[in-house]
């Protein structure tokens, strides 16, 4: 049978990939010949598809009862990986359960079973002890960046949640780093290991410079670097939230578009925060490392270290968010005069000298729209896009990256057409249903 008629070949043609990758591959190849596999990648290298599709081969069609269940560390990674399996179209129902998400909708959707449930530990956890949750019938799980998972604390929802998987036959953990010690309450033995992280080790299309701030205070020296590099996607990376928003306040002060992003936001500010910077709306994201893995957040051209990493594997996570698949990336370490190279940084860095004046980047041409209805209003992205062409008067080109949740959705729209746009449908209704539309704040 052919790749693009066999089942896998028409997840890759709704998914729009031509290939898999060598990981990708070497995965399937793994699972179909072992029930216990695990595979360590880096971030950005295609981990969520190669344990969706081997998951996917253990789904029966004719069972209405969960039969895989995927573990994450984060809301984040979560709601990707029900993307990623919702655009596969594979027939298959699917549910994401986690925390800062309305449990009453949660509940209500798990009352007709997903054969793929998705989910964080604690909200997991949560949903079996209040007797709503039944994993019987499951017979596969993801333990997905199941190292991330521990070093946040979840090793007793983990391991009361396996216990509740009494027709578990096969286990898939993932990690993006080198893991060395497996759980014990995974149960797995005799796994086949897939190793792809020491092809990373160098990459050549990553280029690492540091910039020397003149001042213990780093705040300038990295306004400088934004203004020489202008409004193109950047991670800037604290180790703490309250420097997070420190840093934020002062770009505020100086009329900078950017956000920011730490584990102490509310739900609906975190995903506003990753759609505003996925759809170049606000192209700078200042973050804490919660966006150094997981989060699908593409096309990244510079790395920032405001704050040197803690560690070794915090740097690599870091710098992995650039200079992925085909793409090349920069990254700058900002030193004060006192601070020195940590020791794991063995490469000679060079430095870049930064000019004293320079003009603030340009704003950029997209914009986010808040729709106040989504998909539990039988609101889609084909809706959306009919109504702001018909209603708002907008030509195709002049929309970006639409997300649609649940209650509501994020639309990237030209700057210079998103006020005459707000007026144009404020009375307007969108599938005969009245709907707040105004910029995401």
């Amino acid at each position: 049978m052919s790749e693009t008629t066999s089942p896998i070949g028409q997840v890759l043609l709704n998914l729009g990939i031509k290939e898999l990758n060598e990981m990708q591959s070497a995965s399937i190849d793994a699972n179909s010949k072992n029930n216990d596999v695990i595979v360590l990648s880096p971030t950005g290298s295609g981990k969520t598809l190669a344990f969706l599709l081997p998951l996917l081969q253990t789904l029966d069609v004719n069972k209405d009862t969960i039969q895989a269940l995927v573990l994450t560390p984060s809301r984040e990674l979560a709601l990707q990986t029900e993307d990623v399996f919702k655009r596969m179209k594979t027939g298959f129902k699917v549910n994401s359960c986690y925390g800062g998400h309305n449990v009453k909708i949660e509940i209500n959707n798990l009352s007709q079973a997903p054969a793929l449930l998705i989910g964080t530990p604690g909200r997991i956890a949560d949903l079996v002890d209040r007797g709503v949750l039944n994993l019987k019938e499951v017979s596969a799980v993801v333990l997905d960046e199941f190292d991330k998972s521990l070093e946040y604390g979840f090793q007793d929802q983990m391991s009361f949640i396996m216990g509740k998987l009494p027709g578990l036959t096969k286990r898939i953990l993932t990690s993006a780093t080198n893991a060395e010690t497996i759980p014990g309450f995974a149960g797995v033995k005799k796994p086949i290991r897939l190793n792809f992280l020491q092809t990373s080790t160098t990459n050549a299309k990553l280029e690492v410079k540091q910039v020397i701030s003149d001042e213990n205070d780093k705040l300038n020296t990295l306004l400088k670097l934004v203004c020489k590099t202008g409004n193109k996607p950047m991670l800037v990376f604290l180790n703490h939230r309250e420097a997070v928003e420190r840093v934020s306040e002062f770009f505020e002060e100086k009329g900078m578009v950017h956000s920011f992003f730490h584990g102490g936001l509310e739900q609906f500010e975190r995903e506003r925060t990753i759609a505003k910077f996925r759809n170049g709306s606000c192209p700078i994201l200042i973050t804490t490392d919660l966006a150094s893995r997981g989060l699908d957040i593409p096309e990244i051209e510079y790395v920032v270290h405001y704050h040197l990493p803690l560690n070794e594997e915090a740097y690599t996570h870091r710098n992995g968010r650039t200079a992925r698949m085909h793409a090349k990336g920069m990254v700058y370490i900002l030193l004060s005069g006192e601070e020195k190279l940590p020791d794991f940084i063995k490469d000679k860095i060079p430095v870049e000298r930064l000019q004293d004046q320079n003009s603030l980047p340009k704003k950029p041409e997209w914009v986010t729209l808040y729709i106040g209805k989504g998909k539990k209003d039988n609101i889609n992205k084909v809706d959306i896009v009919g109504f702001l062409c018909k209603k708002g008067q907008l030509d195709k080109s002049e929309l970006g990256l639409i997300e649609v949740k649940d209650t509501f959705a994020y639309v990237a729209v030209r700057r210079n057409k998103a006020n005459e746009l707000i007026q144009l449908v404020k009375e307007e209704k969108l599938k005969n249903q009245k709907v707040k539309i105004d910029l995401a704040k």
